[in-house]
């Protein structure tokens, strides 16, 4: 059944929070941005996602009957973090009981608003609701793990002929907490809800992550994207995609280029051109403190990001230097990396 009705337990233990009306800034939560949580395909996954580097261990399981919530479903999640981001900026209450309207959400994700639509976003709710997901992430010490569903639960509304009218949801405490007590999202371009690859969504989502405003950017070899992508691709065929990504050139906001160490190891490179989220020509300050007046505009308007005619990034910049090393140090790759700024500079196009 696609209808799934909250105790009311839990309904009285929880205040409602009504989405906000108009064009927000879409945020994403930093630790959504940064594991495998998703499948990146859209054919039906059960295979379980194992994901461990140091005290970090993720575990994302899958019902049969609807498979593991896709990197699409998790636009879902992308619209309750924008609306709760932008309550609790503007001094609003908020709850993770939420109360929406199936158009509200399908237009904020550039989706249609057909019947098929619908139904897919009711099925999207379900694939949500039925992961499951286990996880010492953000959790005191190595052995405890944080058990939850990305929607703990959802019910649907139906007007009097019997079309969609609206529907209530909860999300889980963990992402609530990633969202707001934790205070770390990012603005993300709203031209990546037209990415149609699921490997271009989640390497968009790791490029913003990493290389964010920090103008050396940021560089993975192929093998650690690979672990940390959870896909169920051959890594020739992932290879293959990232250095097709690479040529096309189609991640908003960022340039990449392939790169090789001296062991002749591949890297993936990355660096920011500009962040499109604000006017063309502006610079919006991408990371976003839940309660605190942001440099970012409620509404965004049309991406300024334009296809380059190369494969490789033409970046001219008369300040560089190396990679960024202060996100997320502990799962990153450094030591695999050539930290030689001269590398960076040649895959960039810089003569010094």
């Amino acid at each position: 059944m696609s209808t799934h009705h909250i105790s009311r337990s839990e309904r009285e233990q929880l205040d409602l929070f009504r989405a906000l009306p108009g064009s927000l800034a879409p945020r994403d939560a930093q630790d959504l941005m940064a594991f495998p949580f998703f499948n990146l395909a859209k054919t039906h996954r059960t295979t379980p996602i194992e994901y461990r580097t140091n005290d970090i261990a993720i575990r994302v399981e899958a019902v049969p009957e609807r498979g593991m919530a896709t990197i699409w479903d998790a636009d879902i999640l992308i619209w309750a973090a924008s609306q709760i981001v932008e309550a609790r900026d503007a001094g609003l209450r908020t709850s993770r009981l939420m109360a929406t309207t199936p158009y509200e959400i399908l237009t904020f994700i550039g989706r249609g608003v057909s019947a098929r639509d619908y139904d897919r976003l009711k099925a999207a709710l379900d694939r949500l609701q039925s992961t499951t997901v286990a996880t010492t992430l953000r959790e005191s010490g190595a052995r405890r793990m944080h058990r939850f569903s990305w929607i703990n639960e959802w019910t649907e509304r139906s007007d009097v002929h019997g079309g969609p009218d609206g529907l209530d949801l909860i999300v889980p405490d963990w992402f609530y907490s990633a969202v707001l007590d934790d205070g770390l999202v990012l603005t993300i371009d709203r031209q990546y809800f037209a990415l149609t690859g699921g490997l271009e969504r989640w390497l968009y989502r790791i490029v913003r992550k990493h290389a964010g405003r920090q103008p050396a950017g940021w560089r993975f070899d192929f093998r650690h994207l690979y672990a940390k992508s959870a896909s169920l691709a051959p890594f020739k065929r992932f290879a293959f995609e990232l250095r097709n990504i690479a040529r096309r050139q189609q991640l908003p906001g960022y340039w990449i280029a392939v790169e090789r160490d001296r062991t002749g190891k591949e890297l993936l490179a990355f660096a920011p051109r500009h962040l499109s989220t604000g006017a063309c020509g502006q610079v919006v300050d991408g990371v976003v403190l839940s309660g605190t007046s942001p440099l970012v505009p409620s509404g965004t308007g049309s991406t300024c990001y334009q296809e380059p005619k190369t494969a490789f990034y033409p970046i001219r910049s008369k300040s560089y230097g190396p990679p960024n090393i202060d996100s997320n140090q502990k799962e990153s790759n450094l030591s695999d990396v050539e930290p030689n700024v001269a590398r960076w500079n040649a895959a960039r196009g810089i003569k010094r």
